[in-house]
């Protein structure tokens, strides 16, 4: 690990999941406006895109190409959801958070044995812990209990997986 085209890689891939994260909560507050829940959540959301928008400065990396499909995409994803009803709204963050954790617990895997990039590192780290404080949030608000949670859960995942995999290359 520490090639620049690895870092370049995470660094574009995280910055699109954070911008496609701000555009889902902005699509659920258009319906929800609200859940101060949600907002606390975009807000967190909003904090961790600035960071990664920083490390793409910094970094000189440029952002994914993708980044106007998940501008569309996200917030449809918000509305559709929050439409649905609060219970759906939070099965979609279990669903999204529930790969974010995977995605970052192995990026930080991978950069472990790096003395470089502590910024980097750093930033993973807290907006992970960020991202599964979300989850266990929407455990906790019912979102397991939505409306064909698990049909639900694989079709946001599925979409999630895509993204990143689409985000990384593109």
């Amino acid at each position: 690990m520490g090639q620049k085209k690895d870092i370049d890689r995470i660094i574009r891939v995280n910055q699109a999941g954070e911008y496609g994260a701000t555009r889902i909560y902005q699509g659920q507050l258009a319906v929800l406006s609200s859940d101060e829940n949600i907002k606390k959540m975009a807000v967190q959301e909003a904090e961790h895109l600035k960071k990664f928008n920083q490390l793409l400065i910094e970094h000189k990396v440029r952002p994914t190409l993708l980044q106007p499909i998940w501008h569309v995409g996200g917030y449809a994803l918000g509305v559709v959801t929050a439409l649905l009803g609060q219970k759906t709204a939070h099965a979609c963050t279990i669903a999204v958070e529930t790969v974010i954790d995977e995605h970052y617990q192995s990026q930080l895997y991978e950069l472990e044995s790096s003395s470089e990039y502590e910024d980097l590192k750093s930033v993973i780290r807290q907006c992970h812990e960020e991202e599964l404080e979300h989850k266990a949030f929407a455990i906790d608000e019912g979102g397991t209990e939505a409306t064909g949670f698990p049909i639900l859960n694989t079709t946001i995942q599925a979409i999630s997986r895509a993204a990143i995999w689409l985000s990384s290359r593109i």
